[in-house]
């Protein structure tokens, strides 16, 4: 082989320039690449990432969820949102179109959501009790939770935070399957209201509520 720098392949300038744009350009992921199209609170925003077991609620669902811990919250309620991005995503948006407001917390592993900034606490459901001094126990008028594994111990950690967290109401949505655990760890009842997401589902995905609600029927 040569050691002369004429036989090493040379790009052009046009097309070293287009492929570090391509490259910068597939660097960029969540709010940073969205935020040039939509709104940062749109459901979606952040890429799911199947890895982590995200799957965003479709819009119709997520706003029936917003809309539901908003009313239960009652004006100027505190909602927490446990690993349920899409819900707190939609209760942003439902924030500057209502005159009762309420605040939210997003309880969250996906430091992507760390763009929120303040409302967004770091969560790792193996730690259910390693949160802020800031969030005081039973702070928030409701919880909602969407735990990102269907298994007892999954649920059981997540409902530490739960219970640590809620004055009393809680709304969990996580698959058929969990009933049983849901009711025999936070007393939850199954609603009839069926959730659907942008992806569709291999199990199917229910809610499950302690107080009256508009979702059971």
């Amino acid at each position: 082989m040569s050691d002369s720098d004429d036989d090493v392949p040379q790009l052009s300038a046009a097309t070293l320039a287009a492929l570090q744009e391509f490259y910068a350009e597939s660097g960029r992921t969540g709010l940073e690449q969205d935020s040039i199209q939509t709104d940062k609170f749109c459901v979606g925003a952040v890429e799911e990432d199947w890895r982590m077991s995200q799957f965003w609620y479709s819009e119709d669902t997520a706003t029936r969820l917003a809309e539901e811990v908003m009313q239960q919250a009652g004006e100027h309620g505190r909602i927490a949102c446990i690993s349920a991005p899409s819900v707190y995503q939609k209760l942003k948006q439902l924030e500057s179109m209502r005159s009762d407001s309420v605040s939210a917390v997003l309880l969250e592993f996906d430091r992507r959501f760390a763009a929120y900034g303040e409302e967004f606490v770091f969560y790792d459901y193996n730690n259910p009790l390693c949160l802020p001094e800031n969030l005081l126990p039973q702070s928030f008028d409701i919880v909602i939770a969407d735990p990102p594994y269907l298994s007892e111990e999954c649920l059981g950690k997540v409902a530490l935070t739960v219970k640590y967290l809620t004055k009393g109401k809680i709304l969990l949505c996580t698959g058929a399957i969990m009933e049983e655990h849901a009711g025999k760890l936070m007393d939850l009842k199954i609603c009839s209201f069926l959730p659907k997401h942008n992806h569709n589902l291999a199990n199917e995905f229910r809610c499950y509520v302690n107080y009256e609600s508009r979702l059971l029927s």
